[in-house]
């Protein structure tokens, strides 16, 4: 009799902690094109990828701008669109420095390629192209979408390590 009372009891005790444990596992999304979020506190929240332009990703430096590119960090050679070449360098706190013009620039990476907003208020962009890289250069007043002044080859000289 007190074998069957203990395992009535260990069963009893079996049935409370299963479920216990079933309700703490994050339940699977709905929809195949979403994603889940899920914060420290135990909140959850889902959104539809389709709803999503893209996710930054803070860098770990002081100076907080997003940089996801390492494939981009180090000096590049690229065309100035009269057929001569300068140097652009990508630095990993996210700050850019160029031989000519407004030597100071920040970049940061969208869209699979390298942004940099120049002092002068040029931009460009270094994107691979196939199985090479082009820089297109943006005057001030247009945006990275717009259609670039200048589009010319990139080549990295040097490369910074990951």
């Amino acid at each position: 009799m007190k074998y069957r009372i203990g395992l009535f009891g260990l069963l009893g005790l079996l049935l409370f902690a299963v479920p216990t444990g079933l309700v703490a596992a994050p339940a699977p999304p709905t929809d195949a094109n979403s994603i889940v979020i899920v914060f420290k506190d135990g909140r959850q929240q889902t959104f539809s990828l389709a709803d999503i332009e893209r996710i930054d990703f803070k860098s770990p430096a002081s100076s907080g701008v997003a940089i996801r590119g390492n494939a981009f960090l180090g000096e590049w050679r690229v065309g100035d669109g009269n057929f001569g070449s300068f140097y652009i360098t990508l630095n990993r706190d996210g700050s850019a420095t160029k031989s000519i013009g407004a030597s100071h620039g920040t970049w940061t990476t969208v869209d699979n390629e390298a942004r940099i907003s120049w002092d002068d208020n040029w931009h460009d962009a270094i994107r691979k192209v196939g199985n090479k890289y082009e820089k297109r250069a943006f005057e001030p007043g247009k945006s990275f979408t717009d259609t670039p002044s200048n589009v010319t080859n990139a080549k990295r000289t040097e490369v910074q390590p990951i």
